[in-house]
Parts: structure tokens; C-alpha cells; sequence
């Protein structure tokens, strides 16, 4: 018999007051919101200084509001838009679940670009800097979706397989592990390195390229181990929805890392 590890089955609700619930994927939401910006007001410190302080608190909103509705659109357009078009209404019910981290990063540009364009900033220097703090929500979010045992990866025999709850009686790969430590951790490190360097710090979209070249090839090899919607399944050649939004997200990093762009 193939060794499996026990799913260590975590209440996804942390606490609850009556209706209220508090569970883990808020918790990371949140989380992951107040480190990274903390982390930004730290990185802003340094040349190009693309916000201050107190545009870094405003920010916060914009960056809110552009990860939720983004998020939730895309889940809508790109996952399961015939059924939406058939029950309007239930776009509204976020608490069921369903959001899109493609969806959300279109909606964080679209914020940042707002943004930018009203305080009057650089907009690639602001998004230097949230990309770079970027990998610490995903890192959050991924733990959040291993402990809600949801977004698992395919049947495996491999010896760190888990048998998850709503997975079935066979032990399948831990791929929200697998993104929490290529989109979330290693990606982080690279990037905390890079913006250690002051040349590439002064050259806007390098840092934002980076970001989404390390995304879409962490997302394009996870999605091999990761077991697709249900309602999906495929795509062509085989390929998944996930592989599919990613290739535009890498190439608009490779242009963004060689774009000539001016230096500031």
C-alpha cells in the first residue's frame, strides 16, 4: 500500500458569532493585505520612492477594491460565464466562493493605473513595488486554499500524496503547496533580491515583468499537478484554463523586462 499523508482537516471557519464567520481565506486576504502594505511603505524608502507614505495608505483601498471585483469577475468571465449569464444575481454571493487571481491582477492594474493617474505618479513605479510585495498575499492564499482542501492536484502515487476530503479515496498531489511555494516564496526571494539593486530599482516595469514572467511560469507547471474545475476539464492540447491566462501574463513580462524605458 502507497504511503499517503493524512489531510490534517482544519475547520475552514476560525471562529463563528452567530451568522458571522471568520475563515481562513479571509484571514489571509487580510493578512496578506496589512503585511504587504507594510512591506511596501518599507520598499518605498528607497529610489524611485514611487508613492509616500500616505499614498501608500490611500492605495490600500484602490488595491482592496481592485483585487475583490477583479477577482470576482474574472472567476464570472473566465470560469463560468453561461452560468452566471443564467443566474445574475449570484455574481453577488462572494462568500460561496469563486474568484480569479487573473482576474484580480487585470483588476490591480486597473486600480494601480487610476491610481497613478490621479495622484499623478509613476505608474510602473507603483507597480514595481506592489509586485514585489505581491507573492506574500499568494503565499497566504495558497495555504488558505491546502487548508479549505480545495484547488488540489491530480491522483499521485508520489509519497507526500494526500488524501483530501472532497478529493475521493485516492492521494493526490498538494499543488496548493506547490504554488504557495513557487508563486509565493520563491518568487519573493528573487524579487527581494532584484530590488535590492538600485539600477533595476530606476528602471520602472522590470520589477512588474519579473513578477509576472515567475507567476506565469510558476502557474504553467503547477497546473500539471493541479486537477482541473470539473466544469471545465481540458482545453485544447490538453492545456488548462489556469496555463491559458497565463501566457498572456508572461508575455507582457518579457516585454516589460526588455522594453527600453527611461531611467528615474
Amino acid at each position: 500500500m502507497m504511503p499517503v499523508i493524512a489531510f490534517p482537516n482544519i475547520d475552514p471557519v476560525i471562529v463563528q458569532f452567530g451568522p458571522l464567520a471568520i475563515r481562513w481565506y479571509a484571514l489571509a486576504f487580510i493578512a496578506g493585505l496589512l503585511i504587504g502594505w507594510k512591506y511596501i511603505q518599507k520598499l518605498i524608502t528607497k529610489p524611485p520612492h514611487a508613492m509616500d507614505n500616505a499614498q501608500v495608505d490611500d492605495f490600500v483601498v484602490w488595491a482592496t477594491l481592485g483585487v475583490v471585483l477583479g477577482g470576482r469577475l474574472g472567476y464570472v468571465g473566465f470560469y463560468n460565464l453561461s452560468y452566471y449569464l443564467e443566474n445574475p444575481l449570484n455574481i453577488l454571493t462572494v462568500w460561496q466562493g469563486g474568484m480569479s487571481f487573473h482576474g484580480g491582477i487585470i483588476g490591480m492594474i486597473a486600480a494601480m493605473w487610476l491610481f497613478s493617474k490621479k495622484r499623478s505618479l509613476n505608474f510602473l513605479a507603483v507597480c514595481d513595488v506592489v509586485a514585489a510585495a505581491a507573492p506574500i498575499g499568494l503565499f497566504l492564499g495558497r495555504i488558505a486554499n491546502f487548508i479549505n482542501g480545495e484547488l488540489f492536484g491530480r491522483v499521485t502515487d508520489v509519497p507526500w500524496g494526500v488524501v483530501f476530503p472532497h478529493g475521493g479515496p485516492s492521494p493526490r498531489h498538494p499543488s496548493q503547496i506547490y504554488e504557495a511555494l513557487l508563486e509565493g516564496l520563491v518568487l519573493f526571494i528573487v524579487i527581494y533580491f532584484l530590488m535590492k539593486n538600485e539600477t533595476i530599482r530606476r528602471r520602472p516595469g522590470i520589477i512588474s515583468g519579473v513578477f509576472l514572467v515567475g507567476y506565469g511560469l510558476s502557474r504553467a507547471i503547477v497546473e500539471f499537478y493541479r486537477q482541473p474545475d470539473a466544469h471545465i476539464g481540458f482545453l485544447s492540447g490538453g492545456a488548462t484554463m489556469g496555463q491559458m491566462l497565463s501566457v498572456p501574463l508572461f508575455l507582457l513580462g518579457i516585454y516589460l523586462i526588455w522594453r527600453p524605458g527611461p531611467r528615474v
